[in-house]
């Protein structure tokens, strides 16, 4: 809300600090988020998350001095709002701001807090940083959020909210967006950091859908591949998934963050489709007559696995394995966050 309101200016972290410093536009955001407190509050039974302002804690840490958040300014007072007067006059004053409307108007709200791993401005998902230098990164953000003085209920956090194939081909990247175990490795670690240091779980959103199994990934509109469904769900012995559990992770959110990556449904508007196969995704994805379980059936002489669920865009594999994982049963949550001692914690498996 705050980077697509006015005045705004320039770069998403330009208008971010543009608004969050004019008061006539904070005083109408507070206003709309003590109506949405509100709104909310009506109805005390009722949990509802709010993630606030998703990005925009990143780019205020990458401004701040010493990641502290108080020496970012913001205006927070200054516009008159009864609730906040006497917060101080920075991004701390700001998030304070926003618990202590939730706090008057809706206590039954969950607010969000959003931890960027690029807030930092050493972004490990596109570097290959050591331990050590992840660990020091986690305590940064963590010492980010700390100086904000404000109880927020849990963190969100993120992997990319593109596929990778859809980076690749459509922005022209290297193939610096796909990840190794090693990737997930120091991600687990980072997030771990994170939550231990501020006591946070975290969700995990904006996954990407894609996959490298199926043949309606052919890295196309709405069809592009990706590993990540893979890494968490794919993989029987549930090590990725208890890794990202001991690191605070209690849910993953799968879902694009704009139009062209890949979904789990028939966005794209055509069917189940069958392409020639290219990485070695050769699974079909077809339409069966009836059936929950995956089917054998011979096309030639050709023994061919299908997937009889629906016409999605991702092949199918999304509820496949989604539904595979509730008949297994869920991961059961631990009770502290624990930093993983080292990378031992995850293995391929066959």
């Amino acid at each position: 809300m705050l980077l697509q309101s006015s005045p705004g200016e320039g770069s998403e972290s330009n208008a971010d600090f543009t608004n969050l410093n004019n008061t006539a536009t904070m005083t109408a955001l507070y206003n709309d988020l003590k109506l949405f407190f509100q709104k909310a509050g009506a109805f005390p039974g009722t949990p509802i998350v709010l993630h606030v302002e998703p990005d925009f804690w990143g780019y205020m840490e990458q401004r701040s001095t010493g990641d502290n958040a108080t020496t970012v300014a913001a205006k927070v007072s200054e516009t008159g709002i009864p609730q906040l007067a006497g917060l101080p006059s920075n991004v701390a004053g700001f998030a304070r701001a926003v618990v202590k409307l939730r706090d008057t108007y809706a206590p039954n709200v969950i607010l969000g807090y959003h931890v960027s791993v690029w807030g930092t401005n050493i972004d490990i998902a596109l570097s290959n940083p050591s331990d050590a230098m992840v660990d020091t990164l986690a305590s940064r953000a963590a010492a980010f959020y700390n100086s904000l003085g404000a109880n927020f209920d849990i963190a969100f956090a993120e992997f990319s909210d593109r596929d990778s194939g859809f980076d690749q081909y459509v922005y022209g990247d290297s193939g610096r967006s796909w990840w190794d175990a090693d990737d997930f490795r120091r991600n687990v670690r980072f997030l771990a950091g994170f939550s231990a240091a501020t006591h946070k779980r975290i969700v995990m959103w904006q996954i990407p859908l894609g996959n490298t199994r199926m043949r309606a990934e052919n890295n196309t509109n709405d069809h592009y591949q990706d590993n990540r469904p893979e890494w968490l769900l794919d993989e029987p012995a549930r090590t990725h998934l208890s890794a990202f559990r001991d690191a605070g992770v209690v849910a993953f959110l799968f879902g694009r963050g704009a139009g062209g990556p890949t979904c789990a449904c028939d966005d794209n508007g055509d069917g189940v489709t069958n392409p020639a196969p290219i990485n070695g995704n050769t699974m079909a994805s077809e339409m069966a007559a009836s059936g929950a379980l995956p089917a054998q059936v011979t096309r030639g002489s050709t023994p061919t696995l299908v997937t009889p669920y629906a016409a999605d865009d991702d092949g199918g594999f999304f509820r496949w394995k989604a539904w595979q994982y509730y008949q297994t049963g869920p991961v059961t949550l631990g009770s502290v966050p624990q930093v993983p001692a080292a990378p031992t914690n995850f293995r391929i498996v066959p």
